[in-house]
């Protein structure tokens, strides 16, 4: 049976996305149908509207929600009908290469739904294999990933995606330790989820930089410890001096710019690690002397998905939320409902939020 729902799709490149009423068929083979509750506004979505990431119009956009799950294939055993979950869009396969060396974090061959969900009878492109801005979205079952249900699900949904990223970015790519110094360019919902990480990483020193004062005073209350105003500061010159002249032990790039990159290139410590998780356009690229790149050591490290494995991740930061040690509420600007995207991607543009978050009407 085909389940008509709302959904949020982009129609053709550029232009504003409409709330359709869309097709979703029952789950078939390895496949779950959720009930979408809440899901945030990502970048990501904004690139799909776009065009920034292929030309498969319409897409079906959202993917960092949570929810619960109504049915699923024959053949699903990890989740069932009613568990609450968090959607992530590594469905690790098992097989590939990555998987098969021990490296499940680097899964290059992850899941999506085989059946597809339509608009009137036309074939929708769900945004990284999720679609979530809709009442109900079939993905594959290992896009689902239990957590407690005690959790609000406009916090833990942001795990499927930006938040994630960041936190991953310092934790899990960075290696960042206890004792460690830390920079972070750019204080967005990732930037903030880096400084966030470090902080629960232990590092003595968290430093956030940004051009927007606002957004430094708002990373204060994720733990950074200094702040650097780029609008009028040097920031490569001020971390040194916030670093005993040296650089940080780790720097994590979450613009998507070379000038950038290259400020966190030099902001770093010999030896050092700089981390890229924020994410370019196909046009950009990076001019480093090779000089530099070799007298300096170190490691350069881009971060994709911060480098997560869901099923380890999604839990371990659900735990520490409702702990009370990772305020995944302060990355919630606003709720918005279903009709609210197109505004929330304006908002998102002129800095204005750190996550809008769509909460579906009647899905509690």
């Amino acid at each position: 049976m085909a389940h008509e729902v709302r959904g949020v799709v982009a129609t053709a490149k550029g232009e504003p996305v409409r709330v359709e009423t869309i097709s979703v068929p029952d789950p078939g083979p390895g496949e779950a149908l959720v009930r979408v509750q809440a899901c945030g506004v990502c970048h990501t979505d904004l690139h799909y509207r776009e065009g920034g990431i292929n030309d498969d119009f319409p897409f079906l956009l959202g993917h960092e929600a949570a929810g619960i799950v109504e049915a699923v294939g024959d053949d699903v055993t990890d989740i069932g009908p009613g568990d609450f979950v968090v959607l992530n869009w590594r469905a690790v396969c098992g097989e590939c290469r990555a998987c098969k060396r021990g490296r499940p974090h680097l899964c290059f061959a992850t899941h999506n739904a085989t059946q597809k969900m339509t608009l009137d009878g036309v074939e929708l492109s769900p945004a990284l294999g999720i679609g979530a801005f809709a009442e109900k979205t079939l993905i594959a079952a290992g896009q689902a990933t239990k957590v407690d249900p005690a959790a609000r699900p406009e916090a833990v949904g942001l795990l499927g995606c930006g938040v994630m990223a960041g936190l991953g970015a310092s934790i899990n790519t960075g290696e960042v330790g206890p004792g460690d110094t830390v920079a972070v360019f750019g204080c967005g919902g990732v930037g903030d989820a880096a400084i966030a990480g470090a902080r629960i990483a232990g590092a003595r020193t968290v430093i956030a930089v940004d051009l927007d004062a606002r957004k430094l005073e708002i990373a204060m209350g994720f733990g950074a410890t200094h702040t650097v105003d780029a609008s009028s500061t040097d920031p490569v010159e001020a971390i040194r001096e916030l670093t005993g002249g040296f650089g940080a032990d780790v720097v994590v790039e979450a613009v998507g710019n070379p000038k950038v990159f290259e400020q966190a290139f030099h902001a770093r410590d010999l030896a050092g690690t700089v981390v890229q998780v924020g994410v370019p356009n196909p046009e950009m690229r990076i001019d480093i002397p090779m000089i530099d790149f070799f007298g300096r050591g170190g490691a350069l490290k881009p971060s994709w998905y911060g480098d997560c494995l869901p099923s380890r991740d999604f839990p371990l930061y659900t735990d520490l939320y409702l702990q009370g040690r990772l305020d995944l509420d302060a990355f919630v600007s606003e709720t918005i409902p279903l009709d609210g995207v197109e505004e929330a991607f304006h908002k998102m543009e002129r800095g204005e939020v750190l996550r809008s978050v769509v909460v579906i009407e009647g899905s509690a």
